[in-house]
């Protein structure tokens, strides 16, 4: 009776396996269908970092992938600047209405916390109109625990997407194609893309993100 039954019990697990899979690939979508990629040379990448470093002391570039590390207690960008201190890419890549998309692959090293790490600049009120922080292995807007984007970012290369509708006020967030997060933006009239590592609060001593294959989408 065990010879008989255990091959059709793995020919049932090898169909329900199946099944899922194709369900997972079928969830997964390519967010950047319908927009077009704009050009981005060198010098749209801005790097900030503490004023009182040079940038390779906080930032390298090698082999395609850009690395920025910070800790808590650096200097801010600017002398006299209220805020803490970061290390990242501000996009040069300004945009006022339409439909714009974000597309990078991200990296977060274990340990990593109290940090953002990619951010959507421009509000009315306020600086930004959405931030992503990680806190404990999560990837959250701002520091909301019960919008959480992703529950374990550590050590894996992730996809990130983020669609920003200006015209409808509406931001969407993807990881490896699934949409995780839509949320209403807070209004401004001027955006642009800004990721790498800035400290927030309960910050870990070190932070560090690495990103790579960066694109700026927008439909035409």
């Amino acid at each position: 009776m065990a010879d008989c039954f255990l091959p059709w019990l793995l020919l049932d697990f090898i169909v329900l396996a199946s099944s899922c899979c194709g369900r997972s690939s079928a969830a997964a979508t390519d967010p950047t269908l319908g927009f077009t990629a704009i050009e981005l040379t060198e010098d749209r990448f801005k790097l900030h970092k503490p004023y009182d470093l040079p940038p390779e002391q906080r930032y390298e570039f090698r082999d395609g992938v850009r690395r920025m590390w910070v800790f808590c207690d650096d200097k801010p960008f600017s002398p006299g600047s209220p805020t803490k201190p970061r290390s990242e890419i501000l996009l040069n890549a300004t945009y006022t209405a339409g439909v714009w998309q974000f597309e990078g692959y991200g990296f977060v090293p274990a340990g990593t916390s109290g940090v953002s790490v990619m951010q959507v600049f421009g509000a009315s009120g306020r600086n930004t109109t959405l931030m992503l922080h990680v806190y404990g292995g999560q990837l959250m807007y701002y520091h909301d625990e019960a919008r959480v984007v992703d529950g374990d970012i550590y050590d894996r290369w992730f996809r990130l997407n983020v669609v920003h509708d200006v015209d409808a006020g509406m931001l969407t967030v993807f990881i490896d194609g699934e949409e995780r997060l839509a949320v209403a933006g807070h209004g401004g009239y001027r955006h642009y893309y800004k990721f790498g590592v800035y400290t927030q609060t309960d910050p870990s001593h070190y932070m560090e993100s690495r990103w790579r294959d960066v694109k700026v989408y927008t439909k035409i």
